[in-house]
């Protein structure tokens, strides 16, 4: 049996046995300002697209849903807040949050408050490694996406200089800790292994430094501003580097700031979403409001339709039921069909290798 606070679902039970609501409540939680702003924008248009399309074929149990949102700013401590919120609005389900040190920090007041929380972006593995039975994610984790970026360095730079570089959050160290355990582990040792100061506006004395230090191949676990600037800062000095990351760099944004400097830019994100053949209507209907579904929007998308299908599954919103649902039924999505583990991740996890070209990014072609 997954563990959720009891107190909260005797709560809840009760309120589940009165009269049927108006509305069903659900919340969507991430940085929607600030310098990693895009990302929060990406769940909060997912979550209502699905929202605005569940209510438009009868709702969930013959309820609508409503969508209620909240700005953790990418900040751990901000996220509790974030989520106290929404636990007091009364959602019973959170799609989100974003960033994993945000995600992390604001499980366990969903779990004492008996709410779901399905993350579309987090992939820092100790989300779903803390046992709270609440939790799930549509996105695979960093332990599998480092081990792909791991073995990519050793198979194609371990003859060379490599460097490593992080921004110290729970998701850029995470990601970067675990690429190096992998490159390390096929027996390659790379050259540097560093943090820098995220948020700063030029990043070329970094770049220098690593130039003089002939690092020939730099992973940088981190978010899109940064890197960006970084490519820009090695382009503008002719430097060649070859500059990989994981999958926050999966959007407009980072080829936006990085201009030119983004051409040849390596990185892995999930199977794209928006070729999904489940999603062409989706993406087309995006496309018509002028915004681009990359990244984590099909993601936050799926999240709100895996929960709706299981309550259904469920007949029922009381938590433990649904919870129950959601980790033995597969789910019809614009993703595919997708399944939890008893973990509450993804059964299939599909890392791919992308690279920007041409002010857009695509797969590898093997």
């Amino acid at each position: 049996m997954h563990r959720v606070a009891s107190m909260a679902i005797a709560s809840l039970a009760v309120a589940f046995s009165s009269p049927a609501q108006a509305e069903i409540l659900i919340g969507a939680a991430g940085q929607i300002t600030g310098p990693v702003a895009w990302q929060g924008q990406q769940i909060i248009h997912g979550s209502e697209m699905a929202v605005a399309d569940i209510n438009a074929a009868g709702g969930v149990l013959g309820q609508p849903l409503r969508l209620i949102t909240a700005d953790d700013f990418c900040d751990p401590e901000q996220a509790i807040a974030a989520a106290q919120k929404l636990v007091g609005d009364d959602v019973v389900l959170v799609v989100g949050h974003g960033c994993s040190g945000a995600s992390i920090a604001a499980s366990k007041v969903y779990e004492a408050a008996g709410v779901i929380q399905i993350s579309p972006s987090s992939t820092n593995p100790m989300l779903t490694e803390q046992g709270r039975g609440n939790v799930f994610r549509t996105i695979g984790r960093d332990d599998m996406q480092g081990s792909v970026a791991g073995n990519y360095l050793a198979d194609h730079w371990a003859d060379r200089n490599i460097a490593i570089l992080n921004d110290g959050t729970t998701y850029g160290k995470g990601l970067a800790d675990e690429t190096k355990r992998q490159l390390n582990k096929r027996g390659v040792a790379e050259a540097i292994f560093n943090t820098y100061d995220a948020g700063k506006a030029d990043y070329s004395d970094e770049m220098a430094a690593l130039q003089a230090a002939n690092v020939a191949a730099l992973y940088v676990g981190g978010y899109p501003n940064d890197i960006a600037l970084m490519a820009r800062a090695a382009h503008d000095r002719g430097y060649t580097v070859q500059l990989i990351s994981g999958d926050t760099i999966a959007t407009e944004e980072f080829g936006l700031v990085a201009g030119t400097a983004a051409e040849g830019v390596l990185f892995t994100f999930v199977a794209d979403p928006r070729r999904s053949p489940d999603a062409v209507e989706v993406v087309e209907r995006f496309r018509a409001e002028n915004f681009e579904p990359d990244s984590f929007t099909l993601l936050s998308y799926a999240a709100v339709q895996a929960w709706a299908h299981a309550v259904e599954k469920a007949g029922a919103l009381e938590p433990t039921v649904v919870i129950a649902s959601l980790h033995k039924n597969q789910f019809d999505t614009v993703l595919g069909r997708i399944d939890f583990d008893e973990k509450g991740d993804i059964m299939v996890q599909n890392w791919v290798w992308y690279v920007w070209r041409g002010g857009e990014y695509t797969p590898v072609e093997k």
